[in-house]
């Protein structure tokens, strides 16, 4: 088994590929269309996507703006070799980041929040080791 992809329900599907692409520095790798169901598609990733890297899915049901998040859903994860440059750089980009670069409460380990047009949580770890690699936040 391998881990493909997290879906993501979005209320305007060019609004959050522009944010993923632009802001975050993913590749749009697919879309589809369902016009009997209404729905459409977008596959986003670093590197390519699949059998790389898990990729995110974004979800437009034709017709519906806005979703409860509920209160069980966390975030999503993106390692990042220097989180404080990555902050900068999504502010630069027009993102809006709700936690500002600095170590964990307890720990060490550097790490920063920034949300998605649609409210989601995306959290920035830094990785020193990484270099970015697959991330468009070196």
């Amino acid at each position: 088994m391998r881990f493909l992809h997290t879906m993501l329900r979005v209320g305007n599907l060019q609004r959050s590929i522009d944010f993923y692409t632009n802001v975050i520095g993913m590749q749009l790798i697919r879309t589809s269309e369902n016009p009997e169901y209404k729905y459409s598609l977008a596959f986003l990733g670093f590197e390519g996507g699949n059998p790389g890297q898990a990729e995110i899915e974004l979800t437009y049901n034709w017709g519906t703006e806005s979703y409860d998040h509920g209160n069980a859903y966390g975030h999503i994860a993106l390692g990042v070799p220097d989180a404080y440059a990555a902050c900068e750089k999504i502010k630069a980009a027009g993102g809006n980041v709700t936690r500002e670069a600095g170590p964990v409460k307890g720990g060490s380990t550097v790490i920063a929040f920034v949300t998605d047009p649609d409210g989601y949580k995306i959290e920035l770890i830094e990785r020193k080791d990484d270099q970015g690699e697959g991330t468009g936040l070196r």
